[in-house]
């Protein structure tokens, strides 16, 4: 687990433990959706893709938990007074985002589509794109706690990889509805697209946020 250090905050050890539990939680729940979602479209759902899933789960769980436990630290020792509601909407954005992967990959297991091999690169693509810019909002709020100003490094990719996102699978979805697949199946697939671009739709939301709080404990 990386150490964050947020000296400038009048803070604890156990918040600082939790602050760091939480990003880490976030991050590996985007390795598993990543993969598990990889897995599924190489080869279908089995106990593979089943694991990914508990795991994605495991992480979001977690991430409810420790964000309700540092909030109620926050508000009832007076933790960090001058940045408390930016931290919680920073956590907030955080637990959103494994909300969110965490339904994409629930939608797929409920629905199990079946994806035609001309379009499984093309949206395992998409799913990398994706877990990257959720990826760059962790990196993005470590240094946001570590060292404000050093953030830009990150967001910038965060909104890099957004953009990428949304082309491929604008990409996608333009392919899809020029194939021959029946109507049903093309807009099933394609909300399964749109699910994927909306977790790099919310890391850039977060993104922009982190931008502003960056700014704000940087004057």
């Amino acid at each position: 687990m990386a150490e964050l250090k947020i000296s400038p905050f009048r803070t604890t050890k156990t918040l600082q433990t939790q602050i760091d539990e939480l990003l880490d939680a976030v991050s590996q729940g985007a390795l598993a959706y990543e993969r598990g979602l990889h897995h599924f479209l190489k080869s279908g759902w089995d106990a593979t893709t089943t694991e990914k899933g508990v795991q994605l789960k495991k992480f979001e769980s977690r991430s409810d938990t420790l964000r309700r436990e540092i909030g109620l630290s926050l508000y009832t020792e007076m933790l960090l007074p001058d940045t408390s509601g930016d931290v919680l909407g920073l956590l907030g954005y955080l637990d959103s985002l494994l909300d969110t992967m965490h339904h994409s990959f629930e939608v797929v297991r409920v629905e199990r589509p079946a994806i035609p091999n001309p379009f499984r690169e093309a949206l395992q693509e998409c799913v990398t794109l994706a877990a990257k810019t959720v990826e760059e909002v962790v990196l993005a709020a470590r240094s946001y706690f570590r060292d404000p100003p050093s953030a830009r490094d990150h967001i910038h990719k965060i909104h890099f990889f957004e953009s990428e996102t949304e082309r491929t699978a604008v990409a996608v979805i333009e392919q899809l509805f020029d194939s021959d697949l029946s109507l049903d199946r093309k807009l099933q697939i394609r909300g399964h697209v749109w699910l994927i671009d909306r977790v790099a739709d919310l890391a850039d939301d977060a993104g922009d946020a982190l931008a502003i709080y960056a700014v704000k404990r940087s004057v």
